[in-house]
């Protein structure tokens, strides 16, 4: 379920991105790359969860991994200057 909200989410020609991009008023294309970074971050994130709770057979320490590695990104990319 999560790659396909990813999917939706990202993907140019999906319905809910091109009413999010009129709605916001921007160019539909400007919206798909802006969102890119943020889903795919938190993808990579669930996939280091999937893969930790399929080995360990428990959500738990996946959800604990899961929380600190978006901590450690958010820290991170906050701590970027934009150019």
């Amino acid at each position: 379920m999560a790659g396909s909200v990813y999917g939706d989410h990202c993907s140019p020609i999906s319905d809910t991105t091109i009413l999010a991009s009129t709605g916001a008023e921007c160019q539909h294309i400007k919206h798909v790359e802006t969102q890119l970074p943020y889903a795919t971050l938190v993808a990579v994130v669930c996939a280091v969860g999937y893969l930790i709770s399929g080995f360990t057979r428990t959500p738990w320490i996946s959800i604990v991994v899961g929380i600190a590695l978006l901590i450690a990104a958010v820290t991170v990319l906050s701590g970027r200057k934009a150019e």
